[in-house]
């Protein structure tokens, strides 16, 4: 899918140490997903299995041009015993941040999930600070849902995360505002 600014594209061989970075430059990720040291080769196996795009989730690159700004990601959550919805998530390198391609990514990604897969639901959570993310989720068209205490440890400490989603039917008038 395309943009007039964005585009998101399937991630090459050759772009794994792209993707490798945000597992090894805490600055490349930035301070709301820095989860201390990764295993490496974490996505060249993951390439090599599927090249990061399956059933149960994916990655696809984002691109301005030549440039990669960062990624967007998305897995598949058991909702209940016979349900499931999407979950997403974007890493955008530093240099990328705060110009709008993060909400246009995620507007595309959203777009592409409900064309190409059959959930009717799509989630995101962002940590209560992270007011950049949520504003973007908003122009999407997400919904605040609410906030769960303590959901994730991150720096040494327990964070509080926001909750968000987008509905099917809610999608095509998603973005068109922001």
């Amino acid at each position: 899918m395309t943009d007039d600014q964005v585009l998101l594209r399937p991630v090459a061989e050759a772009d794994l140490p792209i993707l490798e970075r945000f597992m090894t430059d805490p600055e490349a990720i930035g301070p709301y997903q820095w989860n201390g040291w990764q295993p490496p080769g974490r996505f060249r196996r993951g390439w090599a299995e599927n090249g990061l795009l399956g059933d149960e989730g994916g990655y696809l690159l984002v691109v301005r041009g030549a440039e990669v700004l960062g990624f967007v990601a998305w897995r598949r959550i058991q909702s209940g015993r016979t349900s499931y919805c999407w979950n997403i998530g974007i890493g955008l390198f530093p240099e990328a941040r705060g110009q709008g391609f993060g909400t246009r990514a995620q507007l595309l990604l959203v777009r592409y999930l409900f064309a190409h897969t059959q959930m009717i639901r799509i989630e995101a959570g962002t940590e209560v600070d992270n007011l950049a993310e949520q504003r973007a989720l908003a122009k999407v068209g997400f919904t605040r849902e609410g906030v769960a205490r303590a959901y994730a440890f991150r720096d040494g400490g327990w964070r509080d995360v926001v909750f968000y989603s987008l509905l099917r039917d809610e999608v095509s008038s998603a973005g068109e505002s922001g």
